[in-house]
């Protein structure tokens, strides 16, 4: 299964941009998607992650300011990012698990978001 990711970018400081996850399988939904990212020297970590039950979880740090969506039947994810700050310039990389079996994970390549003025 093949993940891309599309909408990153360079914006201000206070702007926003809106990342779109496909996934190559439609047969088969994901029982989790997500985002995660990694900026430069640091690990990766989870900024958003949703179930196939709907339920949602957000780091701490973006709550408030990030919304994630998904359409099940298509197994795509959206993560809608507002009030963008320097701080959260990384790597965002979607993620998906469990549609074949619990121990499934899939990540895209990534795509480069940076807010700077």
């Amino acid at each position: 299964v093949q993940l891309v990711e599309s909408g990153g970018g360079l914006v201000e400081p206070g702007g926003s941009l809106r990342l779109s996850c496909v996934a190559s399988e439609s047969r088969f939904s994901f029982v989790g998607m997500g985002w995660y990212r990694q900026a430069p020297g640091k690990q990766r970590e989870l900024v958003a992650e949703t179930t196939s039950s709907g339920s949602i979880n957000y780091s701490d740090s973006v709550k408030g300011r990030f919304t994630i969506s998904r359409e099940n039947a298509e197994n795509t994810v959206y993560l809608q990012m507002n009030d963008l700050k320097p701080e959260g310039k990384a790597v965002y990389y979607c993620n998906g698990r469990g549609i074949f079996s619990m121990g499934d994970d899939y990540w895209g390549p990534g795509t480069q978001v940076t807010a700077t003025s």
